[in-house]
């Protein structure tokens, strides 16, 4: 296996010039929600998203840690049964080079998680009710 992985790059200006409802969400011009709603409605709004967020992610994390420990639990009693023998040293070898690999990918996506976190906190200061309604949402959708 190469160590570059090649991706496919998708132009998303193309595909907003063909579907307009999508320029008018997510163009310029949408501006914050503050201008379109009031601040019922976007607190609803948040709201009810971050509760649907919330309660998938505690549901799909529950499958996840289940799949996950029942995994390492049957591979843990093949092994103790002498059904399978693990190379250590292989391992070991593996996760370092898993490491490396991950450092090199890390260094090269700072720039660009750098962008994503400004992107995101210039749009939760431009919509502070939806995203503090969407907080909370979220946090009730966890522990539903």
């Amino acid at each position: 296996e190469s160590d570059d992985d090649s991706y496919e790059v998708l132009d998303l200006t193309e595909y907003a010039r063909r579907h307009h409802w999508w320029n008018r969400v997510f163009g310029h011009s949408s501006g914050p929600m503050v201008e379109k709603y009031s601040v019922a409605t976007q607190i609803v709004m948040g709201g009810v998203t971050g509760w649907c967020a919330g309660f998938l992610f505690q549901k799909v994390g529950k499958l996840a840690a289940t799949a996950v420990g029942g995994g390492f639990l049957l591979l843990q009693i093949a092994s103790h049964s002498g059904y399978v023998q693990i190379d250590w040293k292989r391992v070991e070898k593996d996760v370092n080079k898993a490491k490396r690999q991950i450092k090199k990918r890390a260094n090269k996506a700072a720039p660009e998680i750098n962008n994503i976190i400004e992107e995101a906190t210039e749009f939760v200061k431009q919509n502070i009710v939806i995203s503090s309604g969407f907080v909370g949402g979220f946090l009730l959708g966890l522990a539903s």
